[in-house]
């Protein structure tokens, strides 16, 4: 890349050959943002055309009204004419041994084809409810599609959730139907995924529970309720006609994590979901022909749907999925992944990207990731350290990276800069997606000014994606989302500032910020501070109560090498690029912090070592 000042820009190369290349996109998608996201809804298939673009009855919204489509239909017969012996698929799975699972398109929709008939002979109908819980196998895909062909609505539950938050999202969704594995590999452990399924569908209306045999290990099966996959799928014709879906029915409803109490069910839709699926993945990621994609994220997470399922197979590209834990058996695993399969374009999180920095460049011998030619960062702010490391040791100071940021709720990636134009700054998400109006408001509602935080909010007609309501609860769709500036401001939660460029920067959850003395500074800001030393691999901070500042921040941190007078030297960090106003009271070190299985960090655990809250 080319850098100016505080910026970066791609190549002259790499911008002749990008599908977007010119600024000018975005003025002309502000113009008319609801002609902007129709003109590219052209590209799809629909049975019968949409009668109106957008319409708004806040909250509430719609697109695309009078739409009938399928999103299966759109990933294979709309891609089979040409890309029918491509590679779709490549399964990676854990054990160095055993060999990897490759999948044409055609070979693909057979699969679904045959499961969609399977569970549509199990009296599965569409608008019905069927949980997925199941690990990184291509099964999931297959599961995920065959719903979307015969118009059930999949709910997928990542597999490291315990039993009970399987329960909990059965007993919203009210599926009858499960799908899970016998177990699965993680770190050269089986985990028993059958027998957490069994505890999870206790007091929920599953009636079946469809088993893929992945492991052989000895489960629990029970006659007349348990089923094997191949038992489903054995006989069944390798075509089953499509559903034709209203724009506006439900195609999946996903939960958000609970981190923060009850999980909310977040129902996205077909029509505008295609859409911005389609989209976004083709013009941030750039794809080509010729490119292999690998997302790092599980299925059961937003990510995993969008961009490790559904945008790469709208765009007929060749994708990896990995079964395992990218730095096992050895910590350069997930390297040799992108050597074996000659990756192209990286999409990962900014905590796994700082794991691969803690195990030093040793570890990078032997890998000179050549193939690769456009990275991607995902799931929470990146700091100025890990993006440097991202660029130098795993770009080479060549790749563009698309730092992006996205919700649940968004169903696609809103804000990040396009590979083809830039510009980049590191811990800088970037320019809203074109077709996007966002804006960063005070606490009077009003704009606030370059360089000022503020909330990240997305006014209307926001995007195709965003979700239409959260599953069977009306109220905390409203109380959540269109509350703290009205009914017509979807309120992301975020807190946000811009540059004088307009590129963002996400500096944390709102509810992450921490008021001392009258001042308010978000947890992301500080970590990104305190990251920024050589010697600290990675940080968290929480406010705790103080008598007097009203909170104060407390951190813990982990470290690349010792520091003499730790505290002392962060302390002097957070005075160097903050300022006196956010100096900790305490600095503790420590070999790991608590964190979700998506990577982010469980601050309010750190914070009850203070509080003793429940």
């Amino acid at each position: 890349m080319i850098k100016k000042g505080n910026l970066y820009y791609p190549t002259k190369e790499f911008k002749e050959k990008a599908w977007v290349k010119n600024k000018a996109v975005y003025k002309n998608a502000q113009r008319d943002p609801k002609r902007f996201w129709a003109d590219l809804a052209e590209e799809l298939v629909w049975f019968k055309k949409w009668k109106k673009i957008f319409e708004h009855k806040p909250p509430y919204f719609k697109w695309f009204l009078g739409g009938k489509i399928n999103i299966t239909y759109n990933i294979f017969e709309r891609n089979l004419a040409e890309r029918k012996n491509k590679i779709a698929l490549i399964w990676e799975p854990e054990p160095l041994e055993e060999r990897p699972r490759i999948l044409s398109y055609y070979d693909l929709y057979r699969e679904v084809n045959r499961f969609a008939n399977g569970l549509k002979k199990l009296g599965v109908k569409k608008g019905d409810r069927v949980g997925i819980y199941l690990p990184m196998i291509p099964e999931v895909i297959i599961s995920m599609l065959a719903c979307a062909r015969i118009g059930a609505v999949h709910s997928v539950v990542f597999s490291a959730f315990s039993p009970q938050a399987l329960r909990i999202r059965l007993q919203d969704t009210e599926a009858k139907i499960l799908i899970t594995a016998d177990g699965y590999w993680r770190r050269g452990k089986v985990i028993p995924l059958k027998q957490n399924a069994d505890k999870g569908i206790e007091n929920t209306k599953v009636k079946k529970v469809i088993v893929v045999q992945r492991m052989g290990n000895k489960i629990p099966f029970k006659k007349g309720r348990d089923i094997w996959w191949e038992d489903v799928v054995k006989g069944q014709p390798d075509y089953c006609k499509p559903a034709i879906m209203d724009s506006e029915d439900i195609l999946f409803i996903l939960y958000t994590s609970g981190s923060t109490g009850k999980p909310k069910g977040c129902v996205h839709v077909c029509g505008g979901y295609s859409v911005q699926a389609l989209w976004t993945g083709k013009l941030i990621f750039d794809w080509k022909d010729n490119d292999i994609f690998w997302s790092t994220s599980d299925m059961g997470w937003i990510t995993g749907h969008t961009y490790s399922c559904y945008s790469p197979l709208l765009n007929g590209v060749t994708f990896v999925i990995f079964e395992g834990a990218p730095d096992w058996p050895k910590p350069d695993r997930w390297a040799q992944i992108i050597d074996k399969y000659g990756v192209t374009v990286f999409y990962t999180a900014p905590t796994a990207i700082r794991m691969f920095a803690k195990y030093g460049k040793e570890v990078l011998k032997g890998h000179k990731f050549e193939t690769l030619r456009l990275l991607g960062s995902v799931g929470e702010p990146i700091d100025e350290s890990a993006w440097q490391w991202y660029f130098k040791e795993i770009g080479k100071s060549r790749c563009p990276i698309v730092d992006t940021w996205w919700q649940t709720e968004t169903g696609g990636i809103l804000i990040t800069s396009l590979p083809g134009i830039g510009p980049f700054r590191p811990a800088y998400t970037g320019l809203p997606f074109p077709g996007t109006r966002f804006e960063i408001l005070d606490d009077k509602g009003k704009p606030t000014k370059p360089g000022q935080e503020g909330a990240l909010v997305l006014l209307p007609p926001f995007v195709p994606s965003l979700l239409r309501r959260i599953y069977k609860n009306p109220k905390k769709y409203l109380n959540t989302y269109w509350s703290e500036y009205g009914k017509k401001i979807y309120f992301t939660s975020d807190a946000a500032l811009r540059d004088k460029n307009g590129l963002i920067r996400i500096v944390g959850r709102l509810d992450d910020v921490i008021k001392i003395a009258g001042h308010r500074v978000t947890t992301g800001e500080l970590e990104a501070a305190i990251n920024l030393h050589p010697s600290i691999a990675e940080c968290a901070v929480v406010g705790i109560p103080d008598k007097i500042k009203g909170q104060v921040p407390v951190v813990f941190v982990i470290l690349k090498k010792k520091i003499k007078n730790l505290k002392e030297v962060v302390v002097g960090q957070v005075l160097k690029e903050i300022g006196p106003i956010a100096l900790p009271k305490e600095v503790y070190e420590v070999e790991s912090l608590p964190k979700t299985r998506s990577g982010k960090i469980m601050r309010r655990i750190l914070r009850r070592l203070f509080t003793g809250e429940e």
